[in-house]
């Protein structure tokens, strides 16, 4: 009697002792999924943040091509495979010779990657001639300076300005795809959507639109 006692005394401590092994074995399983779906979840909002700075670096490059065409044309060159006009109007010209020096010394200084001497030189240029109608391309100089300055909030003034007062320019959907990687950089991403919205609403056929088409299908 006492044998058989014994022996079910053992009986039941093994069988507590393999439930507890298997009660802590899938407690880890568990944990070790929780910590597989916090790792996969970080991993996706990561892919996602870069593939919206690679985005915003393309945006950058494709603005830049178009700056360079532009001041190859305003230097006279006719890069292979481009209009000499530009947004179906032709390149504008100062009305003299003083207002066309004063906006290519500030021009130059711009490619020469001396942003805020340049910045400076275009608001002396805006200031001594107003209604120059070399004034729109002098502000998105100006608002491309302040961007590349850093300048984010400036920027987006000036910018926001010269649409407002010539929408109909052919910088205007280039000036606010600038205007939308100055409130990028502010992170302010309804602002960026929004502007970026309001690009191919009203600039469709520009070559912009297209950049923003890209940018909001990561919205």
């Amino acid at each position: 009697m006492k044998r058989f006692l014994a022996c079910g005394a053992v009986f039941v401590v093994t069988a507590v002792s393999s439930q507890a092994v298997w009660a802590f074995t899938d407690n880890e399983a568990r944990q070790a999924i929780n910590q597989l779906r916090q790792q996969l979840r970080v991993v996706t909002e990561t892919t996602q943040q870069v593939n919206i700075q690679m985005s915003e670096r393309i945006d950058l490059l494709e603005l830049e091509i178009s700056r360079l065409r532009a001041m190859v044309e305003e230097l006279g060159g006719k890069p292979p495979g481009y209009s000499s006009t530009q947004g179906g109007a032709p390149v504008e010209r100062a009305n003299s010779v003083e207002e066309q020096d004063a906006f290519d010394g500030a021009v130059d200084l711009y490619r020469q990657g001396r942003v805020k001497d340049a910045a400076e030189s275009l608001r002396a240029f805006l200031t001594l001639y107003p209604n120059s109608t070399l004034a729109p391309t002098a502000m998105f100089y100006l608002g491309s300076s302040q961007y590349a300055s850093k300048d984010f909030r400036n920027s987006i003034k000036t910018l926001q300005d010269m649409v407002a007062k010539y929408p109909e320019h052919a910088r205007a959907p280039d000036a606010l795809l600038v205007v939308a990687g100055s409130q990028f950089e502010l992170n302010d991403r309804a602002g960026t959507k929004t502007t970026l919205q309001q690009i191919v609403s009203k600039y469709g056929s520009s070559a912009a639109a297209q950049t923003a088409k890209q940018r909001l299908e990561l919205f």
